[in-house]
This record gives structure tokens, C-alpha cells and sequence, in this order.
């Protein structure tokens, strides 16, 4: 044989058995099927944070710094037997759900115009240029000025808080949105709103729905915070003013069962409305895992 002769290794073949009367799925361990559960997951996160909050409570052992969870949540369940704290949540949450729209349809409507006209992106870059850096709480004193002692001046601070990051997300998931589906959309006829409302909005949604969690969460401390500052509006004060009024009184308890009911109304709106809101829609439809 040659030196240069590459040795050929020859082919054969195997036959494999079939495999019969074995199960091809296998249940997961409990452990495992219960630590896939998100819920269960966070809930026992928040139960290290409960049990954290107790122990240092009860270290620092002075009731009027650092009350402990267990009177926290004691005061809690009294401001809440007696009605006083759920009356300060309904007014808190019907002046945000106010803002919380108004500054929606407005960045629904710059962001209309800026995918419409040059005009239009030229005003919303040079806008938001200039009032998304602008914290909302620093437009009280003006709002004051121009509203007087009401609801209208913290709806305004409110909008300020939503409108500018909303308008921007949304303006950049239609920035986003593939040709493919632009050019689709113009050879069926589809202009102006119609356009925005059946071809831009569907494929922006991950982004207009980002955009609304961000609005949210701005506006919803911006209220608290308003309410800190400004007090009472027309002689009701929400959720801040019940902190801030237990605060004065040096009812820490009660301070931090209003700061409480902050954090729990976060969540629920996070899981009960933005979570429900991706997984029946963008979810759903694939634009997202």
C-alpha cells in the first residue's frame, strides 16, 4: 500500500431494538413544579422581607423609628376596618385614573402627529427635549399658581408625569415597526388614524405597553408625592396626605401602613392589569416570550 493511500474504514450497519412499554414523559418532581410557579416564587421573597423588617424592628426596638410589622400591619387593618384609609385610596385613585388618561390621549395624539408630518416629530423631539428631563413635583408651586387649591393642579403635574415618557416609547415602537407591514398597510388605502390605529399600534404594542407601565409608575408617585407637598385638595386629602398627617402626629405605624398600601396597590395594578394586558395581547399574539 501506498504512504499517500488514505485508509477507507467500512461501513456497517446496526439495528437498534424499538423501544416499547417505557413512558416517554416523566412527571417533574413536586419541588420542581412548585418552584416554577412565579407567584410562589415572589411570595416567599416578600416573606424574607416581612421577616427582615421584624427582626430589625426589633433590634432597633424604638417603635416611634422603625415600627415592627407585626403593628404596622395592626394599624393597617384598623385605618382599614374603620374606613379612613380606603376613603384616602378612592380619592388618590380618582384623581390618578384622571391624570393617568389625559396624558395618555395627549401622547396618543403627538405621537399620531409625529409619524404624520415632519411638523409633528420636530415638536414632539423638541418637547420632550425639553420637559421629560423636568421633574413633575417642580411644576407644583406653577400649577398652584394657575389652578388654585384643587384637583386641576395635581391632574396637571399628573400628565406631565405620564404624557412625556408614553409619548416617547410609543413613538419608538412605531419607529420600529418593520416596512413590511407599512407598505401593506398603504396598498390597502389605510391613512391618518386609520393607518396609526391598524397598522402602527399592533405592532408597536410591546412598546406602547412599556410606555404605560413607566406612565404608571411616574404618575403614582408623583400623586403621592403631590399630596405630600400640596396637602389637601378641597378639603380631602388622599393617600400622601393620610402619611403625611400620621406623620405630623408621630403615628409611624400608621405612616408606614399608608406606605404599605402604596407598595400592595403597585402590585396589584403591575400584576392585575399590565401582566393580564401582555399576556392576552402581545403574548398571545407572538410579539413577545
Amino acid at each position: 500500500m501506498s504512504a499517500h493511500t488514505i485508509p477507507v474504514r467500512p461501513e456497517y450497519e446496526v439495528e437498534l431494538q424499538p423501544v416499547v412499554n417505557v413512558s416517554v414523559e416523566r412527571a417533574l418532581p413536586l419541588s420542581t413544579r412548585l418552584w416554577q410557579q412565579a407567584w410562589l416564587r415572589k411570595g416567599i421573597i416578600l416573606i424574607l422581607l416581612v421577616v427582615l423588617w421584624e427582626l430589625a424592628a426589633r433590634w432597633q426596638d424604638n417603635e416611634l423609628l422603625l415600627p415592627t410589622a407585626t403593628a404596622t400591619f395592626r394599624a393597617l387593618v384598623q385605618d382599614l376596618a374603620n374606613g379612613e384609609l380606603l376613603e384616602r385610596i378612592g380619592i388618590s385613585l380618582t384623581i390618578l385614573v384622571q391624570g393617568y388618561l389625559a396624558g395618555i390621549i395627549l401622547a396618543f395624539v403627538l405621537t399620531t402627529l409625529a409619524v404624520s408630518t415632519q411638523l409633528g416629530r420636530d415638536l414632539l423631539s423638541t418637547l420632550t427635549s425639553m420637559f421629560n428631563p423636568l421633574p413633575a413635583i417642580a411644576l407644583l408651586p406653577l400649577a398652584l399658581l394657575w389652578f388654585g387649591l384643587g384637583t386641576g393642579s395635581v391632574i396637571f403635574v399628573l400628565i406631565h408625569s405620564v404624557l412625556w415618557p408614553l409619548a416617547l416609547n410609543t413613538y419608538a415602537g412605531f419607529q420600529g415597526v418593520p416596512e413590511t407591514l407599512r407598505m401593506a398597510g398603504r396598498n390597502y388605502g389605510l391613512k391618518g388614524l386609520r393607518y396609526v390605529l391598524q397598522i402602527l399600534v399592533p405592532a408597536a404594542l410591546p412598546s406602547i405597553l412599556s410606555g404605560l407601565k413607566i406612565g404608571w409608575a411616574f404618575a403614582w408617585r408623583t400623586l403621592i408625592a403631590a399630596e405630600l407637598v400640596f396637602g389637601a385638595s378641597s378639603g380631602k386629602g388622599g393617600l400622601g396626605w393620610f402619611i403625611f398627617q400620621n406623620r405630623n402626629e408621630l403615628y409611624t405605624d400608621r405612616v408606614f401602613a399608608g406606605l404599605l398600601m402604596v407598595i400592595v396597590i403597585g402590585l396589584l395594578v403591575e400584576n392585575l392589569v399590565f401582566n393580564v394586558l401582555e399576556r392576552v395581547t402581545i403574548k398571545r399574539w407572538g410579539l413577545q416570550k
